[in-house]
This record gives structure tokens, sequence and C-alpha cells, in this order.
């Protein structure tokens, strides 16, 4: 498909370069405001660091606004109100637009997920890797962290597979969608996600 591979060679990254630019300019006074309400919630640092598993598996240092107190226990125990409402409202994933702009993530793809987790895919399950992660994406306009991982990542790799300028504009708008109704922020029964390993790959 001659369009899609025009589309993916050179139309996407612009886009993301465009996007991401424009979005922290805009979004300056918002970056900064939630900077300024990390700090007071829950103290320094304000930015949590995670490496992550970028296109084709390579790892890169993640971005986000900490949500979470430092300290014992699972995730329920260290996210606090003020964590839940961030992440409710996708505020701490703003600091990504500093990954899309190194070239580390686009604004749409498969979300980048912990480095351990690669050994554990199927063959159809590491095709989300062979393009960048994403801001926004399908798994997420389709439920976020509601999905399964089964589910959550066999659409990752139709993505993929499929790449084109419509899938990413369905997508973001999908994402928003869910977004602006708040679904989907934590699967259920946990208060973000279960790690991958605690499932069983059907592969």
């Amino acid at each position: 498909m001659p369009e899609r591979g025009h589309y993916e060679r050179w139309g996407k990254r612009c886009l993301d370069i465009l996007g991401a630019g424009l979005g922290l300019l805009l979004l300056s006074p918002l970056l900064l405001g939630t900077a300024l309400a990390v700090r007071l919630a829950l103290g320094r640092p304000v930015l949590f660091r995670q490496e992550r598993a970028g296109q084709d598996g390579l790892p890169f240092t993640l971005l986000k606004f900490r949500s979470m107190r430092d300290g014992p226990g699972d995730d329920a125990a260290r996210l606090t109100p003020f964590g839940r409402r961030l992440r409710a409202t996708a505020l701490d994933e703003l600091p990504q637009l500093v990954n899309v702009l190194r070239g580390e993530m686009s604004l749409v793809g498969p979300r980048p997920l912990p480095a351990a987790y690669t050994a554990r895919y199927t063959a159809r399950q590491r095709q989300r890797q062979r393009v960048r992660p994403g801001l926004a994406g399908v798994a997420q306009a389709a439920g976020r962290n509601a999905l399964p991982w089964e589910e959550r990542l066999e659409l990752d790799a139709r993505y993929a597979a499929r790449l084109s300028l419509r899938a990413d504009l369905r997508a973001m708008l999908g994402t928003l969608g869910i977004l602006l109704h708040g679904k989907g922020v934590h699967a259920p029964g946990h208060a973000t996600m279960p790690r991958f390993d605690s499932h069983t790959n059907p592969g």
C-alpha cells in the first residue's frame, strides 16, 4: 500500500513534531500549574521516570507527572485522591509530549509498556513494537485500562499492521471521548492495571 508507506515513512513523524511542539507551547500554563500542584501535594520529584520499551523494543525513559506517594505498599496504598484525579484526567501523561518531540513516542500508537513485558509477548503481540508507542491509541479508545491484557495487545498489533492517517485520527478522537467521560482509569478490582505477568498468556 504506497499511501500507507508514504504516511508511515515521514507523514506521521511530521505530524508528531508539529503536534507535540504546539501542544507544549499552548499547554505550557497547564503543565506549569500541574507541576506546581504535584509539588504541593506529593513533594519532590515532580516527574516520574521509568524505562519503557519503545519501537523495536528499544528502551527509553518515559516521563509522567508523579501521582503516587513514596513508601511501601502496592499501587492502591500509594495512590492518593489527588493522584486519582490526575490519572482520571490524564494530565499526568502530558510530559510525554517531550518524549514525542524527542522521537521516542508518537502522538498515536500502542501505549509504552515496561521493558520487562517484551519477553512475555507472543509473536503476534510483539508486532505492536514495530511502531512508536503513543499518547493516544486504539486500545485507549476502546476502553483504556478497563480492557483485559489480551484484548489490548491484539488491538495494538492490528493497529501496527494497518497504520494510516485515518486510523490515527479515529484513535485520537476515540481516546479523547474516553477521557472526557472518565472511563477506563483502572481495571476492575485494581487501582491501576494488573501486571501482565499476573495473566496467563494464551499464545
